[in-house]
């Protein structure tokens, strides 16, 4: 008789598992790229970008750690078809939360960004976000995690 972590993942849920954690090492390397931010680097970034790094506080700059770390963390642990992926996914979701609130402040007060920063900033990253504290307790539901 097999344990419920035997049953087979669809190929649908490695592809998943690998383009998110993907997706979340890239935000780690972001994280620890503002860490280390240089006049140089600032005079790179867009005006968008330039006000979400320099203005961002203390708590934004933590919620983002959260949400890059843990979504990473949450990733690999759905890879390795762990059920703690769902609530490490669900701290990133809280960090994601919590470090957008200075972007939403942004768009509010009249800089101009680009449609692909929306897009990334506004709209991919919570979606993301929500997207995977679902699929991870669909897959849960589903006997692919343990």
């Amino acid at each position: 008789m097999s344990s419920i972590t035997d049953k087979r993942a669809h190929w649908s849920f490695w592809l998943i598992c690998i383009f998110s954690l993907f997706w979340y090492v890239m935000s780690c390397m972001n994280f620890m790229w503002q860490l280390d931010i240089t006049p140089d680097k600032l005079a790179m970034l867009s005006e968008a970008q330039h006000a979400l790094v320099v203005n961002k506080p203390l708590w934004a700059t933590a919620g983002f750690a959260v949400a890059a770390f843990g979504g990473t963390l949450g990733c690999l642990l759905m890879l390795l078809k762990r059920s703690a992926a769902l609530y490490f996914l669900l701290l990133s979701l809280v960090g994601v939360i919590v470090s957008m609130l200075p972007v939403y402040n942004a768009i509010h007060s009249g800089i101009s960004f680009s449609v692909f920063e929306f897009g990334m900033y506004v709209v991919a990253t919570p979606l993301l976000g929500l997207f995977l504290v679902w699929y991870a307790k669909y897959v849960k539901n589903k006997g692919w995690l343990g």
